[in-house]
This record gives structure tokens, C-alpha cells and sequence, in this order.
């Protein structure tokens, strides 16, 4: 689902309002703006077209698509509140003679061009993280598996030179022991490996929760957070 990135200062107002009430009038709407009655009317046709505001008769209410942003809003500060990334993180693994192997990505697109990790990707808008994890896998690699829950890993990236918060992520950690069919090693934006942790940590450049990801499960961590810290280059 998306949502409209720059939301007029004047919108945010009469979204704001809404949120406390279940329908209101075009002269109550528009005080809360203070505009003239062209250019509110202006803005309350920009949320009626976006599908944020719906009018019945002479009141105005939002839509369910406005009660789900609007109730995302930082209320005191009136605007829309910045959350975390949520994305689900890979351990595929497999028994290979006396090694234990996992699939692990060289990342090939900004940021983080070169890193070695784990595979995986966003959460789609109403899509279970079994379901997530499946297609990610499929996506990026050919294979088919089937996922459960090990972990919640909340990770926060800080640039090292300033110390502000570069990303904030929570990685939902899914496990695969059962993955079928024949890996594709090259796909827009990375390349997979069969590696064991210790060939993973050896790579020059690793993100070190790629590492601590395994860790975690096979202690049977429910949860765990942690901070990491980037120079300009890494990141």
C-alpha cells in the first residue's frame, strides 16, 4: 500500500482533525487550516481524490485508507511518524558432508555495495513472514523452501563519523533447512553463496549481524537488539 509522500502541511491539518472525530463540516474543516474557503476547498479535493477523505452530504470523514495513515500522525507534532523498516532476514542451511553451509548474498546495489549477508527483503503489505521468506527465497535465488520463526533482531546502523541513525530495521529471522531445486548465483542486485559462518566472517566486508543471526538461533534467542556503526564508505 502506498502512501503520498509530502502531504500539505494544510491536508495533515484536516486529517489531524478527523482522526478525533467521525465526520465534520466544510466551515469546522476549514478553520483548522486557516485558509480561504479556494484554496481549502483545493486541499480537501486533493485527500477526496487520493482516497484519504470521503464525503457523505454536506460532512466529511476519512476513508479506512485515511483512519490507517492518519493513525500512523505524530499528533503533537502533526506530522506523519517515521517507523522502522520491518524485512525478514534468511537462514537457509544445508548438511553438505561435514559442513554446515548457509546461503549467503555479496550485495551488489547501494547501500552497503559489496557487503556479504543473509538474504532477504520487506515485508509486503498483508503478507505473512512464512509467505515473505518464501518469496524472497524464490526471488532471489530459484529455490523452494518452507520457513519458521526463529528470531525478532532489531538493528540500528549508526554513521561513525557523526553518530546519527543511518537505518533502523527489524529483521524478522526465518529458518530453512529444506530448500529444493538448483540456486541461480547472479540476480540484479547480488550474488549467492553456499558458505559456512566461518567463510562468511572471513569476507572483507560482512555485516556482522549476519553472523549474529545464527548465533541467536541456535541458542533459541527469542530477541535481540543491537547497534553497529558505519563509515562513509561501508555505507
Amino acid at each position: 500500500m502506498s502512501y503520498e509522500p509530502d502531504v500539505h502541511t494544510a491536508q495533515t491539518a484536516i486529517l489531524r482533525h478527523l482522526l478525533f472525530t467521525p465526520a465534520a463540516g466544510f466551515a469546522e474543516l476549514q478553520k483548522t487550516t486557516n485558509l480561504t474557503s479556494d484554496h481549502f476547498t483545493f486541499h480537501i479535493k486533493k485527500l477526496i481524490n487520493s482516497s484519504m477523505v470521503e464525503r457523505d452530504g454536506d460532512k466529511y470523514r476519512l476513508t479506512p485508507r485515511g483512519k490507517e495513515y492518519a493513525n500512523r500522525m505524530d499528533t503533537d507534532e502533526n506530522e506523519i511518524e517515521k517507523q522502522p523498516k520491518v524485512s525478514v532476514a534468511l537462514i537457509v542451511e544445508r548438511q553438505n558432508g561435514k559442513r554446515r553451509e548457509f546461503i549467503c548474498q555479496q550485495r551488489l546495489k547501494q547501500p552497503y555495495y559489496g557487503f556479504f549477508g543473509r538474504l532477504g527483503g520487506k515485508v509486503r503489505w498483508g503478507e505473512s513472514f512464512e509467505d515473505a521468506a518464501a518469496r524472497e527465497l524464490q526471488e532471489e535465488t530459484g529455490l523452494n523452501g518452507t520457513f519458521t520463526f526463529s528470531h525478532v533482531f532489531h538493528k540500528k546502523d549508526y554513521r561513525q563519523s557523526d553518530g546519527s541513525l543511518l537505518e533502523d530495521k527489524v529483521f524478522i529471522i526465518m529458518h530453512c533447512a529444506n530448500a529444493t531445486g538448483t540456486m541461480e548465483t547472479e540476480f540484479e542486485g547480488g550474488r549467492n553463496y553456499w558458505m559456512t559462518q566461518e567463510e562468511l566472517v572471513s569476507q572483507e566486508k560482512v555485516f556482522e549481524s549476519a553472523r549474529d543471526f545464527v548465533k541467536y538461533h541456535d541458542e533459541g534467542i527469542a530477541y535481540h537488539a543491537q547497534d553497529y556503526t558505519y563509515n562513509d564508505s561501508e555505507y
